[in-house]
Formats: C-alpha cells, structure tokens, sequence
C-alpha cells in the first residue's frame, strides 16, 4: 500500500521566490528509509533528522515505512531549513495523521526545531509576494509574520509550534490571520534621520547635498579631515523624497534575502549603507554559491557611502561601473545566475593627499605632488566621470563656526527637494539622474549661446560625452529647484562649477 502528499513551498533563487512542490511517497517497507531527492543542499538534507525530531516530540508517529520526499522542480537548487515545516506537513499528510484535503490552499515555510517549534528564516517577503499572486494563503514562523505583512491583500497565518499549523488544517483550533496597526507611511520616518542643522558652516556643500537629493545625483566630497565629509552624508537620507510603496517593498524585499535579514523598525526609510574600505569586491556586489545581494543592492532606492574613497582597492571600486549606469548587478555561477536590482545613489569622500592636509593654512602637509598624483590616481577616470557632482569640503574659520547659529533645518530642505522631485516626475517619470541621452536632448534644451558656453568648458576641462551630458542633467535639476522651466545660464555655470575636480584638474 502506498501514499502520496504534495505541499508547496517556494525557494529562494536570488530575489525571485520560485515554486517548490514538496511530493511526500510512502510505501509499506519492514524497515524505516527516508530519503529526499530534488537538488537539496547539506542543510536540505539535515531536514529528516529535524523533522523526526519534531514529529516525535509533539506526539505524532514517525512512519515506520520508506518514505521518498521530492523536491519539485528537480533541477532548481534548495537550501536552508526553510522547508522543515512543509516536510512535516507532508509525511503527516502522507501518513494520514492529519487531513490533506486543503493543503494546496496554503504555501509553507519555517524550520524546524527538535522540540517542534517552528524557527525564522529569511526570505518571506518575497515569499509571501509571490503567494499573493498565486491567490493562496501563506504560514509563516511568527517571528516573520511583520514582515509577510508588509505585503497587502494577504492572509498570513503565524506558527509558533508544528501542533499551530496541525491544530489549524484539522479545523480544531484556527489560526486567526496575523493583523498589524496601520504601516507608518514613508515620509512620517524622516524623524530618525540626523538633521542638516547639525552642520555649521559649509554652505556650499549644503547646497550641493540639496541638488543630489532633487535629482538622485552622485556627489563626490574632497577634503581635509575634520571638515564634515561624513557628517554631510549621514544627513543626505533625511532631505531626500519618501520611497513609494513600491520602492519600499524592493528595499524590503532584498533586506529581507540578505545576511542580517529584514528589521521591521527601518520600513520606508531609504537606505544608508557605509562599507568599511577594505570591503571586497563580492561584499560590493554579492556573490556565493548561491548568490545573495552586496552592498550595491542593499542600497537600492537609497545611498551607498564609501569613506576614504582611495582606501579602496582599484578592483572594487571598477566594479560599481556597471550598476551605475544600469541600475542592476547580475551575478553568474555554473547553476544560475540571479539579477539583483541596484539602483543607489553613490556618496563618497576622500582626502585631498596621502595625508589629507593639502591645502592647509597651517601648511602641515608634506607630500610630494608624485605622491598627490597617485593617491588620486587610485579613482579611475571613468569612475569619477559618472560621478555628477564633485565639490571641496574645506577647513572652515572658527569665526564662521561661530557665527552660523541660524542653520537651515532638514525639513526646509526635503520640501523644496520633494518640489523639483515631484516636477521631474510630471515631466518625464524619472529623476534627472535617470534621464536617457533622448529625454537630455527633450528637456535639457539651451540657448546658443549657453550651447557655446557648455562647449567651451568640456574643451578646458578635457571632459568626456558622459560627464557633457551629466552637466546637462544637474543643470536641469538646479532649474528645477529654481521653479525654472528652462535651463538658465545661471543654472548651467553652476553645474560647470561642480566638475572642477574632473580628472584634468584634480591631478595637477
């Protein structure tokens, strides 16, 4: 005599959740065999000594039978425990302990302790997306029952215990869907954010900060120790826009798929994140056997924040090429290969020379401009051409330090930015940073003689194609912060002005 159960589950395959049908067989055997087939990994495998565990200790009876457990589609790689609970679900069902009736009503995931609690695991939100649209409820360890509900217009069901889920199916005692107060909207977040009016001084830093929050423009600070570079940065989240409740789900969503898992306290709030420089390449971009997301696409939708920007190694730094310009990173092993969303905006800092002191009004800086000239050579030309905004952070006098009790608080700022983001967005559906080289030739139209003006400075400052067209791009954003339908020339120098520290002049 034999048995068949199916249960669903789904898999982790970068940022995708794909359907996984766990198909429990068992047939009558003097001896007690289990075996699971379909691609697991160790941790896949490791499953049956949890789940005879579990099923033992919460008083059910382990079959004595040889069970076969296949993990369908064959060819798609599992890992972790997340399918401990779907497992015990199906050798219950299988085994007819339980009813099997209206499982296929449900997608499962958890792992399993010895006792039958019922653990966390990452990667449920996307989960829980994906379920939403295959119109099924989704049982969830309790612990992620916030972050599945993140996802609206979907039943989620908490466990705590293999006897919740069991008690549920067999209508004994119901799980009562998980509810959570309304989800704060993005912009009410901006609270937890340092505040702009911490910073004394550096007026024109703060207006260059002002101008990459409008139009999600890279910016790179140049400056003597001390002078505030980080400080600037660590602001910049508190004057951008609010994310869209899409944009949040995305930073959700790989959160939730990377190492240290979703935190529920940061929903709607754009990310910051500031690898240490001796971060690697695949800490950057993400990487392993199967692939999870870097620092590049944990900063989706937010900002990416290198420190000491010359500490890096040149390998790392030539890899943010690509998503700069794309706005996605694909990560390719023998298996598969996943594509991971990565649409940041870069912040970084550096000193001006080895030892930061170049320009000093106390002249303590000692190095010889072979040295200057390597140290900077360290950011490579195309690098710092897809960098829009490139300003100096100085050293700025006491009696200025001093006198600059008025500072404009983060609230002012984001309004205006939130303004131009929202003109940007009438007139083209993107920020300026965004704009292809046909939308530039559609909005960012100038006179003749600020065409003559621009041309005159690309031939000064040796500039490429790409950093012409990233000019036209802060201009227009500058005119956007103005209320400006066009590009004024006022506008137009002021965006020639942040390229100063273009690779014809940074290193002589």
């Amino acid at each position: 005599m034999s048995s068949l159960a199916i249960v669903r589950s789904r898999a982790q395959v970068g940022i995708q959740a794909l359907p996984v049908r766990i198909e429990v067989h068992m047939t009558n055997s003097s001896k007690q065999r289990l075996s699971i087939v379909g691609l697991p990994e160790a941790a896949v495998k490791e499953s049956q000594d949890r789940v005879r565990s579990a099923l033992l200790n919460s008083q059910f009876e382990f079959p004595v039978q040889r069970i076969t457990i296949n993990l369908a589609p064959a060819d798609l790689p599992k890992e972790g425990g997340r399918f401990d609970l779907a497992i015990a679900l199906g050798i219950l069902a299988a085994s007819r302990q339980i009813s099997a009736d209206n499982l296929d009503e449900y997608e499962f995931v958890g792992e399993l302790a010895l006792n039958g609690e019922v653990r966390s695991v990452r990667g449920v939100l996307p989960m829980a997306l994906e379920a939403r649209n295959a119109n099924r409820q989704v049982v969830v360890p309790f612990e992620n029952a916030t972050e599945a509900s993140l996802v609206s217009e979907i039943s989620i069901l908490p466990v705590q215990h293999l006897l919740d889920i069991c008690a549920h199916l067999q209508n004994t005692a119901p799980i009562t869907p998980y509810r959570t107060e309304q989800t704060p909207e993005p912009a009410a977040t901006f609270t937890h954010v340092p505040d702009l009016s911490d910073v004394r001084g550096q007026h024109h830093a703060k207006r260059a900060l002002e101008i990459a929050a409008a139009g999600g423009h890279n910016l790179l600070m140049l400056g003597p120790p001390g002078t505030g570079k980080t400080m600037l940065a660590c602001r910049l989240p508190g004057i951008l826009p609010p994310m869209t409740e899409n944009e949040a789900l995305e930073t959700a969503t790989l959160a939730s798929i990377g190492v240290g898992g979703f935190d529920a306290s940061v929903w709607g709030i754009r990310p910051f994140r500031a690898p240490h420089h001796t971060a690697s390449g695949i800490a950057l971009v993400g990487g392993g056997s199967h692939p999870r997301p870097g620092e590049i696409s944990l900063a989706h939708n937010g900002i990416l924040f290198l420190d000491e920007l010359p500490e890096f190694d040149k390998r790392v730094l030539e890899v943010l090429r690509q998503p700069l310009e794309s706005g996605r990173i694909t990560i390719s092993r023998a298996a598969h290969q996943a594509d991971f969303p990565a649409n940041f905006q870069l912040v970084t800092a550096m000193n001006p020379c080895p030892c930061g002191y170049l320009g000093d009004i106390n002249n303590r800086c000692q190095c010889s401009p072979q040295q200057i000239s390597r140290y900077r050579a360290k950011i490579s030309g195309p690098l710092l051409d897809r960098i829009d905004l490139h300003i100096e952070v100085p050293n700025q006098p006491r009696s200025e330090l001093r006198q600059d009790i008025a500072r404009e608080p983060s609230a002012e700022v984001r309004a205006r930015v939130i303004k131009a983001r929202e003109l940007q967005l009438q007139r083209s559906g993107k920020p300026n940073n965004l704009l292809s080289n046909q939308d530039i030739e559609k909005f960012c139209l100038l006179t003749e003689a600020d065409e003559r003006l621009l041309d005159t400075a690309i031939e000064q400052l040796g500039l490429s194609a790409r950093a012409w067209h990233r000019i036209l791009k802060v201009a227009r954003t500058i005119a956007d912060l103005a209320y400006s339908e066009n590009i004024q020339t006022s506008h137009l120098t002021e965006a020639i002005t942040y390229r100063r520290l273009e690779r014809k002049n940074i290193y002589k």
